[in-house]
């Protein structure tokens, strides 16, 4: 009996070579084209190397590709309206990064949590800062997320 099954399944079809490599083709554009960046930034002043790092390479992955910058425990620090600069060494100051990131559309979000441990309100965050919710995790790319922790 599962001897007659499998060879019901086993049909002849026959299929257009073309459609089947065109199908092909476009399943991997997808994937690939599709793949955002999510920086998480949890340092601020208390570690300038790590924040500006994270900063840096979202401004260079921005350029192409779909990237979100997500900003919690000190990272939060970056993007207070009256918040200093964070500088080291050669990397550009923080300031200088988080505009040319949301000049180029970047979404840059803060931890809501974090927020009201520091006592942040939204008002307090520089303009084109979002408060994170979950939607905006997933609203930034339509395929994967690849994610950097700095």
């Amino acid at each position: 009996m599962l001897l007659a099954l499998f060879f019901a399944g086993c049909v002849n079809v026959e299929m257009d070579e073309e459609a089947i490599e065109a199908a092909k083709k476009s399943a991997v554009s997808e994937k690939v084209g599709t793949t955002g960046v999510l920086l998480h930034i949890s340092h601020g002043s208390d570690d300038p190397q790590r924040a500006l790092m994270g900063l840096t390479m979202a401004n260079k992955m921005a350029s192409g590709k779909d990237v979100c910058v997500y900003l919690d425990i000190k990272g939060i620090e970056l993007v207070l309206k009256d918040g200093a600069d964070v500088r080291f060494r050669e990397f550009a100051p923080s300031g200088q990064i988080i505009g040319e990131l949301l000049d180029k559309g970047v979404t840059i979000m803060a931890c809501p949590g974090c927020m009201k441990v520091m006592g942040v309100t939204d008002d307090m965050l520089k303009e084109g800062v979002v408060v994170a919710s979950k939607d905006r995790f997933f609203d930034f790319t339509e395929g994967g997320i690849l994610t950097l922790d700095y």
